[in-house]
């Protein structure tokens, strides 16, 4: 099954409903809103072009998943909390340069913090576990919930986050930081 005729440049993944990249696969080079027709569980991943950001429900909703070429033989090896994708799209914005800011408070208010590399632990850092708002000044980058890369992530592409529900976080507290830089 392909939705696409043609293998965009810039991207392409497939899902497979059985882990280790068995059963019933489906193949994908564009944005898609709606998956569920294509699969009814997703166990593995192989991204063989450009980074994905997946979530667990149609529309571009729900929890995040961000992934980079690679494979990924069971879900939780792409930090899933179970077997349902039901929406994905490519990550834009990446120019090759890397340049967030940081802000305590919302509304670009309080402290501020510049980084163009990953933080394996903001606190160490920044001496705040909270991000209220944030610019992305170039590249693409990932919020994870925990320091070391770990727990809920949160795509963050070039542009202005005046709070942290912008990014659609249900609260600001953010642990780690990386840059989307495996295209």
């Amino acid at each position: 099954m392909k939705l696409a005729k043609n293998m965009d440049r810039m991207g392409k993944i497939v899902f497979y409903e059985d882990r280790n990249f068995q059963g019933r696969s489906f193949e994908c080079s564009l944005d898609c809103p709606e998956l569920s027709s294509h699969f009814t569980r997703c166990n593995s991943i192989r991204v063989e072009n450009g980074a994905w950001v997946l979530y667990e429900r149609p529309n571009y909703m729900g929890f995040q998943y961000i992934l980079t070429r690679g494979e990924y033989p069971d879900y939780q090896r792409w930090m899933g909390y179970n077997d349902t994708i039901r929406s994905c799209r490519m990550v834009r914005n990446h120019t090759g340069s890397f340049r967030i800011r940081l802000y305590e408070r919302p509304d670009f208010q309080g402290q501020t913090m510049e980084s163009s590399e990953d933080w394996p632990s903001l606190y160490d850092r920044f001496r705040q576990r909270e991000v209220h708002s944030c610019n992305v000044l170039d590249g693409a980058w990932i919020f994870f919930e925990h320091p070391n890369y770990r727990g809920r992530q949160y795509l963050l592409e070039k542009g202005e986050y005046r709070c942290f529900t912008d990014w659609n976080a249900m609260h600001p507290t953010v642990g780690s930081i990386r840059r989307i830089q495996d295209f």
